[in-house]
């Protein structure tokens, strides 16, 4: 699969769009762009790897800053934020079904899309 084909599909920020299936899990390609929502995810860990651009994930204790080819794994429970300067084009592995604002819902809420 050619990743950078798939973003060419489209250009919203914060819209999740599901790429491939793993056994239970969703690989999903998003663009970040901004300020997201502060939230957890109770019953799974969240993936992100920077695949262009530099992301900051906001944790209550520290920042976690990434770039190109670098992941980082929200464990379970951990409330986080991530946020983007410039854009970021990032890939997110996490169990089917997740959703992206987790308990915090709202106008960001994505409804997950084929592509």
């Amino acid at each position: 699969m050619d990743l950078n084909a798939k973003f060419d599909l489209f250009a919203e920020h914060w819209s999740p769009k599901l790429v491939a299936h793993l056994n239970d899990y969703e690989v999903k390609l998003v663009r970040i762009k901004g300020d997201f929502v502060w939230h957890t995810h109770e019953e799974t860990d969240e993936l992100f790897l920077v695949l262009d651009g530099q992301l900051t994930i906001q944790l209550r204790d520290r920042d976690v800053i990434l770039g190109p080819g670098q992941l980082f794994v929200v464990p379970r429970g951990v409330e986080h934020c991530p946020r983007a300067d410039a854009e970021v084009k990032a890939l997110l592995l996490e169990p089917a079904g997740v959703v992206n604002t987790g308990d915090a819902g709202g106008d960001l809420t994505a409804v997950v899309e084929r592509i």
